[in-house]
């Protein structure tokens, strides 16, 4: 009985003990393999999204205004790009 409450006593103390190299390789293990997830789901998502889209037909650059380029020259007047051909 003596030596099975020992046995026990010291079971527990290694439990409580973590050294802290460990704990520093637990911890960037933890770290990457939840980086790792994230980016695996934004991954799928992004893919899901633009199949998505092209199944439903959704044009997500239908409503956007596009404005046109500018073009700095050296004398400091800003111009259009269609200015900059004529």
């Amino acid at each position: 009985m003596f030596l099975l409450n020992m046995a026990q006593g010291l079971l527990e103390l290694n439990a409580l003990y973590l050294d802290p190299a460990a704990t520093t390789v637990l911890a960037t293990s933890i770290s990457g393999i939840v980086i790792a997830l994230g980016a695996t789901a934004v991954v799928l998502w992004r893919k899901a999204k633009k199949k998505a889209a092209l199944i439903l037909n959704i044009d997500e650059n239908a409503h956007k205004e596009v404005e046109a380029d500018l073009v700095i020259k050296e004398d400091d007047e800003a111009v259009t790009a269609s200015e900059t051909h004529e």
